[in-house]
């Protein structure tokens, strides 16, 4: 068997054509999509966390990063043009690269997203218990807390899985009105917040701007450019978008500009309302408005966090269901994971598997370790994308490209030496942790998907039709 073998364009899009998924998703609603994912609990945190590294030159760090994904992006819509289905990188990569390459991608996808929607499940719970206790309520320890704290199980995180799963499952039209509402919730909630200080910032709070210098501000970027990860998750959609051409690349566009101003809008105004050194990054911007006095803001602002982490677990958990679907299909994993529910139109087993999943590692297991390595499979897809490009630019120079990425070959190359740059920065027990991962997906690639790999087959019944 070939492992680098490659999936044919014409496969890949007939496979598209013949999905049960149905075809209701806009431009707004992809871009909800992707700000839903992005806009989650880093603008209420990692923007005090990266003061704390650059002062108030994480303004210029928040504009680097978005810079770099910006970058990516267009890699990103370039290949979501050329070939809309679902899949994401993995289907990008088994027509650019190959089978097994595409299985590493897929498996890094399953990274990001699954153990992400865990984390982020894991974090709401315990903003969720904390606004409980604030008015009173105090919830049992061993209902909120994993074995490795103390507890039994952490319930709310279960729950809040549980019923984002039951929307994905019902409907993709229905969790798309959810999302939108909770994103224009959300960005209402940053601009009151922006309204607000803007009236207490102190400009001495500006000098020094850049008290670490240039090491600092590129210390910053790589901390907060994880803030921006999950609009990836806006090309997993291309298979329900009214117009995939259109709709997907407008999407990713719009996403990242919302998404870099809102996030400069609230570096600006913490840092000119707060010290830098005296920002608590765990509580940073609801503390920063009770630091004036306007509690009520404060606790705005709390609530905006906890809706923002519920579209991050949706979009990300839905961009999980969709790689998987898409992997199942071409005989990589099991074809139950590519049904689709004949009256919702949603891949429902995989979305009640996926949640599982996600709930049992929220619930169960400690993810202080696991949670580390996320952003080195997001780094690795965002390079497999960007060098894609480049590759497609000489194999398949005659494709029709509804949007063409400006500048290639130096876009994409300045994208993989960022990526390349960040991943350097990673800590050693996250490669050792991403490469523990890594090998599991090889053993699950070998095992099984080998074997029945849809690609593989038809080759061997190429060859045996040529025997004969």
């Amino acid at each position: 068997m070939n492992i680098f073998k490659k999936k044919s364009v014409d496969k890949m899009l007939k496979g598209a054509q013949q999905s049960s998924l149905k075809r209701n998703l806009k431009a707004k609603d992809i871009a909800a999509f992707g700000i839903g994912a992005v806009v989650g609990v880093g603008i209420f945190v990692a923007t005090g966390t990266g003061a704390h590294l650059a002062g108030p030159a994480v303004i210029i760090s928040f504009i680097l990063a978005g810079i770099v994904a910006g970058l990516c992006a267009l890699c990103y819509c370039e290949l979501s043009t050329m070939f809309p289905v679902a899949g994401s990188t993995y289907s990008y990569s088994y027509i650019v690269f190959g089978e097994i390459i595409a299985m590493i991608i897929g498996w890094c996808l399953t990274a990001e997203y699954l153990v992400a929607c865990s984390a982020v499940a894991s974090g709401w719970s315990g903003t969720f218990v904390g606004i409980l206790k604030s008015v009173g309520v105090t919830l049992p320890a061993v209902f909120t807390s994993s074995p490795s704290k103390g507890g039994i199980v952490d319930l709310p995180a279960v729950l809040i899985i549980a019923i984002i799963t039951y929307i994905l499952y019902y409907g993709m039209k229905e969790s798309a009105r959810v999302n939108n509402l909770i994103v224009g919730i959300k960005i209402s909630i940053i601009i009151i917040f922006v309204i607000l200080g803007v009236g207490h910032i102190d400009t001495a709070n500006y000098q020094p701007f850049a008290p670490f210098g240039f090491k600092g501000i590129f210390a910053a970027t790589a901390t907060i450019f994880f803030s921006f990860i999950g609009f990836d998750a806006i090309s997993t959609a291309a298979e329900e978008a009214e117009n995939p051409k259109r709709d997907i690349p407008i999407g990713l566009i719009i996403c990242l500009i919302a998404v870099t101003l809102l996030y400069v809008s609230v570096a600006v105004v913490l840092t000119g309302m707060v010290p830098f050194s005296e920002i608590i990054s765990e509580n940073a911007v609801p503390g920063a408005l009770a630091r004036v006095g306007i509690n009520w803001g404060a606790a705005l602002v709390g609530t905006g966090a906890i809706l923002g982490m519920i579209s991050t677990m949706m979009v990300v958990l839905y961009g999980q269901v969709r790689v998987f679907m898409v992997m199942s299909r071409d005989g990589l994993l099991p074809k139950i994971f590519s049904k689709v529910h004949p009256t919702h139109k949603t891949p429902h087993i995989s979305t009640m598997i996926t949640g599982s999943i996600a709930a049992i590692i929220a619930g169960f297991l400690p993810l202080d370790i696991i949670v580390e390595f996320l952003s080195t499979g997001t780094l690795l897809s965002f390079i497999a994308v960007s060098v894609a490009v480049i590759v497609l630019r000489k194999t398949m120079p005659d494709f029709k490209r509804i949007f063409k990425t400006p500048g290639v070959p130096f876009t994409p190359l300045i994208s993989i030496i960022c990526c390349v740059v960040l991943l350097c920065g990673l800590k050693l027990i996250t490669w050792i942790g991403f490469i523990v991962w890594l090998i599991i997906g090889l053993i699950v690639y070998f095992v099984y998907g080998r074997k029945h790999s849809i690609l593989q087959n038809e080759k061997d019944s190429e060859d045996s039709e040529n025997a004969v």
